[in-house]
């Protein structure tokens, strides 16, 4: 378990990372409903991101404190539609607030050596937490990528 659990730090560590470079970029957009991705804003970005991780941090801490966990229910598709909608009402400062919270429970639960496997949503597979970890850095790492690229483009 000692190299599992040390692997898991070191994702922790690059999703740490990853969560300050989002915040920082964040922070410093003047507006970030101007900035277009499909049909999503940069402030849509962070929502969905919100939502995404808020989900995260609910299940873990759920296992770790033997409450049986509640993953999202629904396709990714209507999923990820709702993650927009929902977090489209609160300001920018609510969101990046939202999401400092949700990673503060993922810190806080994420190296718990008896979370074995976390679920994503219902009808799809549990991950182990290394899993789970890279897929949401991934995730996120994504979409920093584009609201960079987007900021520069803009400048």
């Amino acid at each position: 378990m000692g190299a599992r659990l040390e692997r898991r730090e070191n994702l922790l560590r690059q999703m740490d990372e990853t969560i300050g470079r989002l915040l920082a970029t964040y922070r410093g957009i003047k507006i970030p409903e101007s900035i277009v991705f499909g049909e999503w804003t940069a402030k849509d970005i962070l929502g969905h991101i919100v939502f995404w991780h808020e989900s995260f941090a609910r299940n873990v801490c759920d296992i770790a404190s033997g409450v049986k966990p509640r993953p999202l229910k629904g396709k990714l598709s209507d999923l990820n539609q709702k993650s927009v909608e929902e977090m489209r009402l609160h300001s920018i400062e609510t969101l990046i607030s939202r999401l400092e919270a949700a990673h503060r429970n993922i810190q806080e639960n994420i190296l718990n050596p008896g979370l074995e496997q976390i679920p994503y949503r219902k009808g799809s597979r549990d991950y182990t937490p290394e899993e789970h970890l890279e897929i949401v850095n991934r995730h996120i790492s994504g979409h920093l990528k584009e609201i960079e690229k987007a900021l520069r483009e803009s400048s």
